[in-house]
């Protein structure tokens, strides 16, 4: 049996599955991954720095050019695609357990996910900003605003603080709820169904072992070779968002 013969027939006897989606599923939405062939870090190592919590704090100029980023972020005009559209259909059904995203575009709610499952942002959303000082968190659009007003490293309404967005970067922590509640989602399921991600970074890639120790049956579906593989019960290649609506059951 195929890695997507196979990988279908444990999504279609399944009562609960948890889906963790990394950036890969957002590429076909024209949001570019990060560690793929034509990803963000590969093509520009230096743009890593922009995501280092102490960088971003110690460098106004890093802040400004982090604005302007920020406002021209794809996010603002994608729309979801076909793996987004799977992922909520799974939903619908009343077969998904949680979403674990590692995404911060907010398309999976765009596609109508979380309405009655989990939506685990484990990484946090560029469509809100926090006050680094205070921890106020306010829209992003709200923030963008003041840019497109003239202020390049707008400050904290409130208190003054540095002003980023609401996702997490490199020094920083997960938050300690959303990250439970991944685990949660992980070791209460019949199958885990890794999409578009590296599983690289941790600990949400340590989601991935948990789920098998548990008793999940892992399928995995990316462009490119993941460490875990190896203990997953399908590996699936095909892009994600003409493969996904497949092993759900809403194509053909």
């Amino acid at each position: 049996m195929t890695g997507g013969a196979r990988a279908r027939e444990l999504l279609a006897t399944a009562a609960r599955i948890t889906v963790l989606t990394g950036a890969g599923v957002s590429t076909a939405s024209g949001i570019p991954d990060f560690r793929g062939p034509n990803g963000m870090w590969t093509a520009n190592p230096k743009a890593a720095r922009m995501f280092d919590i102490d960088a971003y704090i110690a460098d106004r100029d890093l802040r400004v050019q982090a604005w302007r980023n920020r406002h021209e972020h794809p996010a603002w005009t994608a729309r979801p695609n076909a793996a987004h559209h799977a992922v909520a259909e799974l939903e619908r059904q009343g077969r998904l357990r949680g979403l674990i995203t590692q995404n911060i575009d907010e398309l999976h709610q765009a596609a109508g996910s979380g309405v009655t499952a989990p939506l685990l942002e484990v990484h946090g959303s560029i469509k809100r900003a926090v006050c680094l000082t205070c921890r106020r968190r306010v829209p992003m659009v709200d923030v963008l605003a003041r840019v497109n007003s003239g202020e390049d490293d707008p400050a904290c309404d409130e208190c003054g603080g540095i002003l980023k967005s609401d996702t997490i970067s490199f020094g920083q922590s997960l938050d300690r709820a959303v990250l439970a509640a991944a685990v949660d989602a992980a070791s209460d399921c019949d199958v885990f169904l890794a999409v578009g991600s590296s599983l690289r970074v941790q600990p949400v890639a340590g989601l991935v072992p948990l789920a098998q120790q548990s008793g999940a049956e892992v399928v995995i579906v990316n462009g490119q070779p993941t460490p875990y593989d190896g203990i997953a019960a399908s590996v699936v290649r095909d892009p994600v968002e003409q493969v996904l609506p497949q092993l759900v059951g809403v194509a053909d």
